[in-house]
């Protein structure tokens, strides 16, 4: 299988002009290795408390310091600007994880109160092996003021993204209809993530894998992890409104961000259009028996991913499917 390593990528902006890290053919199962958001520097100094000398990605111009390193651009043989990029997410493997709160970030920044809360401190979070021998299906154990919590893991890929058309981007801040840095925690093995593609090969690039992360990633770290991904990709006929689009066997989402649409009220309503709109032309629903659908049927639900300050908000607006079962009936 080919692998991308982790040494030979992990960059902290990306654009359409870089060389391919990797090339890769339709329908073909390849591995990429993603470091952690800090690109190991806060295992190298140590859990507890820091500062900025201590981990030098946080050094650097705003509007973001350096994190979120990505892997790539991996170039798909066969992609022309403007496809459709279906990208299945076949295993993710973390290695080894742990969580922080920042002084000057989360929810917290700025309120009066919760000092504790609002330093620079960071946990290491245990990633003990499932039934498959692997932390893949595995449980998170953390050590936190005296207690241990344990906690079924969910690992997910928080930052995906094809090279937008003319912008560079960095991974940190950036999210657009080419994906970002996105934070949804149903990005995971057994799901396929739809995105729009501006440049021929796609030019994907994949990183931020969390290991575990709640809705809203409230404090902005969930547990943040290094992982080995394996991908399958290739192209599908499917316009992707908003950010992206994810199916599994049981459920649709459609995705969207505050900074993609502008406000969080936005955001969310394209999301509600963007599945009413696949009820009607996919699966045969009137214009009124989908715009009720989202009133009433609790097989309709909403996902806050990422709710963080300053002006991160994650939205997906999830089906199951059961409820596409009445209309083959």
């Amino acid at each position: 299988m080919k692998t991308l390593a982790r040494e030979e990528s992990g960059v902290f902006e990306f654009g359409r002009d870089m060389e391919p890290a990797l090339h890769v053919e339709q329908g073909e199962s390849f591995k990429i290795e993603v470091w952690d958001s800090f690109k190991e520097e806060l295992f190298e100094h140590g859990m507890g408390e820091f500062d900025e000398s201590d981990v030098p990605t946080m050094n650097t111009p705003p509007p973001g310091f350096d994190a979120n390193p990505v892997s790539g651009p991996v170039y798909v043989e066969g992609v022309e600007a403007g496809d459709t990029l279906a990208v299945h997410v076949e295993e993710i493997v973390p290695e080894r994880g742990y969580t922080t709160t920042l002084e000057e970030s989360g929810n917290l920044a700025g309120k009066e109160g919760w000092e504790d809360c609002k330093v620079n401190r960071a946990h290491e979070v245990t990633l003990e092996p499932g039934p498959s021998g692997t932390p893949a299906d595995g449980t998170a154990r953390l050590e936190l003021d005296g207690r241990e919590w344990e906690w079924e893991l969910n690992p997910h890929i928080g930052t995906i993204a094809t090279a937008p058309g003319r912008t560079v981007q960095d991974p940190l801040t950036t999210q657009g209809p080419w994906g970002g840095n996105m934070d949804v925690r149903d990005l995971c093995e057994g799901s396929t993530v739809c995105l729009s593609t501006f440049t021929d090969g796609g030019q994907l690039f994949v990183g931020d894998v969390h290991a575990s992360q709640s809705d809203s990633e409230y404090t902005g770290f969930a547990v943040e992890t290094r992982a080995e991904v394996t991908l399958r990709v290739e192209v599908v006929d499917h316009e992707v409104p908003g950010v992206f689009r994810i199916e599994n066997d049981d459920s649709i989402i459609h995705v969207d961000s505050a900074r993609n649409a502008s406000d969080p009220r936005f955001a969310l309503d394209n999301c509600f259009e963007a599945m009413m709109n696949e009820l009607i032309d996919e699966h045969g629903f009137s214009e009124r028996e989908a715009y009720i659908q989202m009133s009433v049927n609790p097989n309709v639900t909403v996902r806050t991913y990422q709710f963080v300050q300053p002006g991160y908000f994650t939205f997906g607006v999830k089906l199951d499917k059961e409820l596409l079962e009445q209309v083959s009936e």
